[in-house]
């Protein structure tokens, strides 16, 4: 409709302007250049009256030949005006009209020619012929460009008329068409509203259904590693502990046994041993007991060294504030998820074989911050969704999580946590 609407407008609009063209072109325009040549025929015939005053002056002691170079300047300029004016003459001019004004030229010039070869002869009787003929044929010739000065006054001003009724037209229209669009743009901005506003509002219940179930599922995630980890610390590691034990004490019995049988006792013993090792780290892995005993900086001054000497990237570890209050809790376990998965990006992704590790704690806020002097993250394909995961912890911590370019290159990742909230806190259950 709105286009359709401002077609017809376009269209009609055009055909006026085209009108408007045309009447400026043909007639306003036209009749200022003819004015302005009639202008100049009519100084051109006062100054031809004024010397035909000094001609019949009976003081001049000059002869008439004497005036037969300057009137035919004057005489030149005329005919010059007088043709370009017949070129630009309007379209409401008679025929009659311009025969008459060419006419009266001729006749003028014809006049101008006789006296001057009579007053070779008699200037007396070319005088008179001044007086009676040649100021009666300028006079004429005066009142007839006179007439049609009006009439060029006559027709611009019914051009003026007409493009004031042209521009009024316009501008009607203008305003009808822009109240019509007013109504149509906002009839259908009304609709959009709403509509948009249904689809943000489904949209918005799906993100959050969404953060809320993702929020559930590392809730859970964490609440299984949790209990994975302590089964595997409480139950297989007390029995790989016995069992430890009691092979000691059979390696201790069988001293006075076959060498062979100390050997496999032996060997069993340092698998039991191995095996109780890797248990432990699957537990510390799953969920670091170290979290909950001793809080977030001793974990990480353990967990650090241990990512070094599996990946070979070596950690810098800098600590600003720390122990002012200890970090447990959940607060504890997803900043040290965080870090755990921006290193393990930083060992997968950033190509590099050193990482900054920033830990800074204050009375309202822990900060903890990765950086590294890798490819950044514009050389890297895919964040997976470990991004996703790091983004949602900080949600539920009521954080801010950054993904940024590091000063000197590379990558950094900021962890914000607010430690004065109340409504973190209430959200952690601490």
């Amino acid at each position: 409709m709105i286009l359709s609407a401002a077609a017809v407008y376009s269209l009609y609009t055009a055909a006026q302007i085209r009108t408007l063209r045309q009447l400026q072109t043909e007639t306003v325009n036209r009749n200022r250049v003819d004015s302005l040549l009639l202008l100049r025929i009519q100084n051109d015939l006062n100054a031809l009256g004024l010397a035909m005053r000094d001609m019949l002056d009976a003081g001049e002691p000059y002869p008439l030949s004497t005036w037969e170079s300057q009137l035919k300047r004057t005489r030149t300029d005329l005919e010059d005006a007088i043709a370009r004016e017949s070129r630009f003459a309007p379209r409401s001019r008679t025929a009659d009209q311009s025969r008459y004004l060419s006419a009266s030229m001729s006749q003028l010039d014809d006049a101008l020619n006789r006296i001057f070869q009579l007053a070779r002869s008699d200037e007396k009787e070319a005088r008179t012929l001044i007086r009676l003929s040649l100021q009666a044929r300028q006079e004429a010739l005066s009142t007839a460009v006179s007439r049609l000065l009006v009439q060029n006054n006559e027709s611009e001003q019914e051009a003026s008329v007409e493009t004031e009724r042209i521009y009024a037209r316009v501008e009607r229209n203008l305003y009808v068409f822009l109240g019509a669009m007013l109504v149509v743009i906002a009839g259908t901005s009304a609709y959009l509203l709403q509509y948009n506003r249904r689809l943000l509002n489904q949209v918005t219940a799906l993100a959050e259904r969404r953060s809320e179930l993702t929020q559930q599922l590392i809730s859970m995630q964490e609440s299984t590693f949790r209990s994975i980890s302590r089964e595997l610390h409480d139950e297989f590691g007390q029995i790989l502990t016995a069992v430890g034990a009691m092979l000691q004490r059979a390696h201790r019995r069988a001293d006075g046994a076959d060498t062979e049988l100390r050997a496999e006792l032996r060997e069993i013993h340092e698998v039991v041993q191995s095996t109780l090792e890797k248990v432990r780290t699957l537990s510390q892995a799953l969920h670091p007991v170290m979290l909950d005993e001793v809080g977030l900086e001793s974990a990480l001054d353990t967990y650090l060294p241990l990512f070094e000497r599996r990946n070979g990237i070596a950690i810098s570890f800098e600590k600003s504030g720390v122990g002012r209050r200890r970090v447990n809790g959940e607060i504890a376990v997803h900043v040290y998820r965080v870090l755990q998965e921006t290193l393990n990006n930083v060992a997968r992704h950033a190509g590099c074989s050193q990482a900054i590790v920033r830990l800074q704690q204050s009375p309202a806020q822990l900060v903890l911050e990765v950086e590294d002097h890798g490819i950044g993250f514009k050389g890297r394909k895919d964040g997976g969704m470990g991004l996703v995961s790091m983004r949602e912890r900080a949600e539920i911590l009521h954080g801010n999580i950054e993904f940024l370019e590091a000063r000197n290159g590379g990558a950094l990742v900021r962890l914000t946590v607010p430690l004065s909230s109340e409504e973190v806190h209430a959200a952690i259950g601490n």
